[in-house]
């Protein structure tokens, strides 16, 4: 079921989260699977829950008639020549497929690079994640130029999985740096981390994966 993904601490500035669910068990084995053995058949299903939460991004956040614009996060190119594929890029573009059925004017667009010095995310925490990616994302040249020719759109930032929120903060940021709002973050799955004890509790209504 989509619900908030507010990751714990949040990322300042972060526009709103929501997850298909929580990154655990049969889906979190599916997200492996999908990413990191290349398992295609998992990328419709996988699309169609990242289209849930898409859709819900449009219904929570105001978006208004326009073109839906879904923006995959970018990975390096060493990564996806490693893999094989681009599992984010694919799964955004079956998004798309699935909403066209129903909301009208969809595409996805890949407006964003990520340098190739980023450090692998595995094992970091919040802040580590944040000082990885500070500035790590840029969009591609002539965004500008093509956003202005769409008039009005609605953007929504796509990721299989939502971890700390610092990959999709430097994505929107990016975006908003150059000129283009973002509606909301849009994920297949989403973990809840937890920095203190004391950190509130409440944020995401998934179960916790871990400690």
């Amino acid at each position: 079921m989509v619900a908030p993904a507010w990751p714990d601490p949040r990322p300042a500035g972060l526009r709103p989260p929501y997850a298909a669910g929580p990154y655990d068990g049969a889906l979190r084995a599916a997200v492996l699977a999908c990413k990191e053995r290349r398992v295609g058949a998992l990328v419709p299903p996988l699309g169609d829950l990242l289209a849930d939460a898409v859709g819900r991004v449009v219904t929570e956040c105001g978006g208004s008639p326009g073109l839906l614009v879904l923006v995959p996060v970018p990975s390096r190119r060493s990564s996806v020549r490693a893999r094989g594929s681009d599992t984010t890029a694919l799964l955004t573009a079956r998004a798309a497929r699935v909403l066209r059925r129903t909301s009208g004017p969809v595409r996805t667009a890949r407006l964003l690079a990520v340098r190739e010095d980023v450090a692998d995310q595995s094992g970091l925490d919040a802040d580590a994640r944040a000082a990885n990616l500070a500035g790590a994302c840029h969009v591609r040249p002539g965004v500008r130029r093509r956003v202005a020719r769409w008039g009005r759109v609605h953007v929504v930032v796509c990721d299989d999985v939502l971890t700390t929120g610092a990959t999709a903060r430097e994505a929107q940021r990016a975006l908003e740096d150059a000129g283009v709002p973002v509606l909301g973050i849009a994920t297949v799955a989403a973990t809840r981390r937890r920095s203190t004890p004391n950190a509130g509790r409440a944020a995401l209504p998934f179960a916790p994966v871990g400690d």
